[in-house]
C-alpha cells in the first residue's frame, strides 16, 4: 500500500487516527477542522507527522499579521468560480427553509442518492 503525504479530516474518531498513522507517509501532514473531545496524536510521532488545526476565525480572534489574507484568498476563489476555472459542488438549492424543506433535504441525504452540496435558503 502506498503511503499518503497528507490527510485532511472532518469528523475524527480514535480509529481514524490509528489508521491514518499507518497510512500516512513519514514526514507527511495531518490537518483537521474538527473539535474531537480527545485526540491522541502520539501515533504520528514515530513518522514525524505534524498536526495542523484550522479554525476559520483564528486570524480575526487574535488579529494575526496575516488577517487580511483570508479575504484575499476568498476573493481569488470567487473570481475563479465566476470564471469557470473552479467548479462548485452545489447540485441543488431548496427553499424556503421550513420543516417541509428540511424533511425533503434530510430524506434525500438518507436515501444515499444525494450528490454534491445541497443548499437551503430563504426564510
Amino acid at each position: 500500500m502506498n503511503a499518503i503525504g497528507y490527510r485532511t479530516m472532518g469528523a475524527i474518531e480514535r480509529e481514524d487516527v490509528l489508521v491514518d498513522s499507518e497510512l500516512i507517509a513519514p514526514q507527511g501532514r495531518f490537518g483537521l477542522i474538527d473539535d474531537p473531545e480527545t485526540l491522541d496524536i502520539l501515533p504520528f510521532k514515530r513518522k514525524s507527522v505534524p498536526v495542523h488545526w484550522e479554525l476559520m476565525f483564528t486570524s480575526s480572534m487574535f488579529e494575526t499579521a496575516d488577517m487580511d489574507e483570508q479575504g484575499r484568498l476568498l476573493n481569488t476563489v470567487a473570481d475563479r468560480v465566476d470564471a469557470g476555472r473552479i467548479a462548485t459542488t452545489l447540485t441543488e438549492t431548496m427553499r424556503p427553509i421550513d420543516a417541509a424543506t428540511l424533511e425533503k433535504a434530510h430524506a434525500l441525504i438518507e436515501s444515499g442518492k444525494a450528490r454534491g452540496t445541497i443548499v437551503l435558503e430563504g426564510f
